[in-house]
């Protein structure tokens, strides 16, 4: 595996985001600047400022020429990719969390947490083609969700839109009615706060890790649970390769002892495991704190991670192997960084 450092964020990382055709990795952060990067070689190619808040999570068009984030500063913002120029910004009354755009990029699905008096909820904005035509108004409003939502993503052809966060609980909604369809069995499903939620390249399933050191693979139409994946650490990001039956599952032990534990007993590894059986195949060593993102590269032969490193120095490791197959094998390497 050869490992790409990329440094450029001041405060840590919270989320990362290839484009469709894999050469632009987006970044999102707490020091409120959106990133993008070539996905080749690490270089930083731009920022994106205008939030002023910490930044949570990040999407991109099919065609890579917009860009919507979410962020603390109680805005989710549609960006220009190539200029950075800000499009539009929809305001609300309490932070942004979560960010998706629908297939065919007319919609996008907006989560905002609980604050004040204010509920979480859940935001379908429709997205002008035309950013002078663009407007604030929702074309639907869902509540219901007790604490943060964390994730909420697009189900098959926009019709369903998928949820879960805090209260430990998957829900699928009808994106047209705003009816709740589906909630996940409490006795078999997460028992803590989910953080991550991804689905898979082909749309059929979706995988989510949890505080209660799990991830679970789950059918995206009926909410069948269908492999679960145990581990030591809080799971705070997962995802999934396009290519092979392989699942990533990263975390560590909780951020604020990071600066008393030494990195060989913080666990601070990206482990893979066989998405069939369920068993741990290989791991990812090197990182220096609790990894927060993760992302297979469209292509499938390239892993992105990003934590924490001595405080307020971030840096990504991007593993790219000459073979997919060479995954499989444990990495006993150790990542210098400088």
């Amino acid at each position: 595996m050869r490992p790409i450092l990329m440094k450029g964020h001041e405060r840590p990382l919270t989320f990362l985001k290839y484009n469709r055709e894999g050469d632009l990795l987006f970044s999102c952060a707490k020091d409120h600047t959106p990133t993008v990067w070539f996905a080749d070689n690490g270089e930083r190619l731009g920022t994106y400022r205008g939030h002023n808040g910490a930044v949570w999570c990040c999407d991109v068009s099919r065609d890579s020429m917009r860009l919507i984030t979410g962020s603390a500063d109680q805005t989710a913002k549609l960006w220009d990719v190539q200029t950075g120029t800000q499009l539009y910004s929809f305001n609300f009354d309490s932070p942004a969390r979560a960010v998706d755009l629908s297939v065919g990029d007319k919609l996008a699905v907006i989560t905002t947490d609980p604050f004040m008096e204010l509920p979480s909820a859940i935001h379908v904005k429709r997205i002008a083609r035309d950013p002078s035509d663009q407007t604030g108004e929702s074309v639907l409003i869902l509540k219901g969700p007790q604490g943060r939502i964390n994730r909420a993503v697009w189900g098959p052809l926009n019709r369903t839109i998928i949820s879960a966060g805090e209260d430990a609980v998957i829900r699928i909604w009808d994106s047209e009615t705003g009816k709740l369809l589906k909630e996940s069995d409490r006795e078999i499903g997460h028992k803590k706060t989910i953080t991550s939620l991804v689905k898979s390249s082909d749309g059929s399933h979706f995988i989510t890790g949890s505080l209660d050191k799990s991830a679970k693979l789950w059918d995206i139409r009926t909410l069948t649970l269908i492999k679960t994946y145990v581990t030591e650490r809080p799971v705070n990001a997962v995802t999934m390769s396009p290519l092979l039956d392989h699942v990533v599952l990263g975390g560590g032990q909780d951020a604020s002892a990071v600066t008393t534990t030494d990195h060989r007993a913080g666990k601070f590894e990206a482990k893979f495991y066989d998405k069939i059986l369920q068993e741990e195949i290989g791991g990812v060593k090197g990182h220096f704190g609790p990894i927060n993102a993760l992302a297979f590269n469209p292509d499938g032969k390239r892993l992105v991670s990003f934590t924490l490193v001595k405080i307020h120095k971030l840096v990504c490791s991007v593993s790219e192997s000459d073979t997919p197959f060479s995954i499989l094998q444990r990495s006993q390497q150790t990542l210098v960084y400088s």
